[in-house]
């Protein structure tokens, strides 16, 4: 399973630290679903919780605020990895919990 997480942690560095249009801080706030205040909010809450729900008017939204279409993609993309990261994170727990509550012995992932 280390190689799982080894993936999943180059992954989160690469789409939150690595090379890209938007601003490091921007993709940051978009992947923790933090981005109050700014244009694209409603965009990457949308995306983090009711993403289909998303319209045309959030991305012109964003467009308006400033973003490019590069750098619109890459909140979604934070924003969606993000809110899935966290999905994973609480299933994790709720697993170990269980497990525990069962006498098992858990399995790192």
């Amino acid at each position: 399973m280390s190689d799982i997480k080894t993936a999943r942690t180059a992954l989160l560095a690469r789409i939150i630290e690595g090379d890209g249009t938007a601003s490091r801080a921007q993709r940051r706030a978009a992947f923790d679903n933090a981005a109050d205040g700014a244009p694209w909010r409603t965009l990457v809450q949308k995306t983090a919780v009711q993403s289909c729900r998303t319209t045309d008017d959030d991305i012109s939204a964003a467009r308006s605020g400033g973003l490019n279409e590069d750098q619109i993609l890459e909140l979604v993309v934070c924003a969606a990895v993000g809110q899935a990261t966290r999905q994973h994170d609480a299933a994790l727990v709720a697993l170990a919990a269980a497990a525990e509550g069962d006498g098992h012995a858990t399995r790192d992932s």
